[in-house]
């Protein structure tokens, strides 16, 4: 778990969001509590419960950004959820307890690829040792004399150089592979497929667990799987299913977006708002601390944090079902970007759009500049985009950009080596009159 102060996380959140300090200040108390928590003895560490988040804003705003790059600080399981893909039981939907399964599976998969590291170069070793044994077997079943002994060592020992140069990477080798008793059996559907899915696989799996097949590949492929092989081999996978159910217990993290539209918007009666409330009812379980089945075990769901997105445009927290709104202490209201803060992304971020275009064409040899001017037009159109249609926030500049840039997207790839420069005049040459003409604008921004 990640030991960051307060002031270091908003410091970290600060090189990829521009704005939202209030939100990164709630983010980095939160984080911070848990280690907190961590530290403290006995009893009253099970008594500390997360203060679970709302974030209330717009689209583009950096709601899903911030709670993404908190999760990666602090090298947490994170999922992302859109709560209006659950519906109550009896609706058709998803199950709300496949949140935590999801978030499992991915506590497990992170684990992992950390234990693969540890014992990689065994692993490797181990895979060398297998293809040696291929493409040099030592089929004698009489007892070796000491001179077979030193002659079969120095064949291997040259046979090792070679493979380690390279030299036999497209010989072809059999060797055998871990395959599904029955591939078949996928359950595919829209709805709720993926949990039925895992169940019905579980099951089989249990009467029909895989079976080994030779195939036949080349080196260079049987290396890939020999090595995954033998790093499963090598790692205790109770230990892995342990700190897996660990983290996720203790460090996990849930985005639910889309909060706002399971909120009843103040119309008592039937239909949509009966589902919305039965949404919000089976979600106040997992967020207020339950045991939730999963196939490496029960969850326990207490100190997992949960952050909540939406825009409340018709409806606000308070429209929640009381248990909930106290399951969500924390409110924070994100600010609206405004042109400074367009220039600011598309600038300053270590992943910002104008980063992300200059590596794209660089791969072409091709040099892209964009003067200060450049920047504050490309904002200022983005800003009025904005302001006369849907208020897409930031994600408006991806098509700003996208339709700046098309042509030299599509123009430059002779790889000879040349610089454009992006100024002033020629985006609003580009821009300026699918701006000004309403149908186009929705068509193209």
């Amino acid at each position: 778990m990640s030991n960051l102060t307060p002031k270091e996380i908003v410091s970290e959140l600060d090189r990829y969001i521009v704005a939202q300090d209030s939100a990164k200040r709630a983010v980095a108390i939160a984080l911070r509590n848990r280690w907190r928590r961590q530290k403290v003895q006995g009893e009253m560490k099970n008594e500390i419960v997360p203060n679970n988040i709302i974030l209330i804003g717009p689209t583009g705003v950096g709601k899903t950004e911030i709670s993404r790059r908190l999760a990666k600080l602090a090298k947490a399981p994170f999922v992302k959820v859109e709560a209006s893909k659950f519906t109550e039981v009896g609706y058709v939907g998803r199950d709300v307890e496949s949140i935590i399964r999801d978030l499992t599976d991915i506590s497990m998969s992170i684990v992992k690829r950390e234990k693969q590291l540890e014992v990689k170069e065994l692993a490797e070793s181990l895979s060398e040792e297998k293809i040696l044994d291929l493409l040099f077997p030592n089929n004698s079943n009489h007892k070796l004399s000491e001179d077979e002994k030193l002659r079969h060592e120095k064949t291997r020992e040259r046979l090792r150089k070679k493979l380690q140069n390279g030299d036999f990477e497209d010989r072809e080798i059999e060797i055998n592979v871990m395959e599904d008793a029955n591939p078949m059996m996928q359950v595919v559907g829209p709805y709720g497929a993926d949990d039925i899915s895992m169940n019905i696989k579980e099951m089989i799996s249990n009467v029909m667990p895989s079976q080994k097949k030779r195939r036949k590949m080349t080196i260079s492929e049987a290396r890939v799987i020999l090595i995954d092989l033998e790093a499963e081999n090598l790692m205790d996978q109770d230990e892995l299913i342990r700190i897996a159910k660990y983290r996720v217990e203790n460090n996990g993290i849930v985005f639910l977006d889309e909060i706002d539209k399971i909120v009843d918007q103040g119309n008592a009666g039937s239909g949509p708002d009966v589902s919305r409330e039965g949404v919000q009812r089976d979600l106040l379980p997992i967020v207020e601390g339950s045991r939730i089945p999963t196939k490496y075990g029960i969850i326990k769901t207490d100190h997992i944090l949960f952050i909540a997105a939406g825009a409340f445009h018709v409806s606000s927290p308070s429209d929640m079902i009381p248990e909930l709104q106290g399951r969500f202490p924390i409110r924070v209201e994100m600010d609206k970007l405004n042109v400074n803060d367009f220039i600011k992304i598309l600038k300053h971020p270590e992943s910002s759009l104008i980063k992300q275009y200059t590596a794209l064409l660089g791969t072409e040899n091709v040099k892209l500049k964009f003067d200060t001017d450049a920047i504050r037009s490309i904002a200022k159109i983005a800003a009025a985009v904005n302001s006369k249609m849907e208020n897409i926030g930031a994600r408006r500049l991806h098509t700003v950009m996208t339709t700046l840039l098309d042509d030299y997207m599509f123009d430059e790839s002779s790889g000879r080596k040349k610089t454009i420069t992006i100024t002033k005049k020629l985006v609003e040459k580009k821009l300026n009159n699918i701006v000004s003409d309403q149908d186009l604008s929705k068509y193209i921004l």
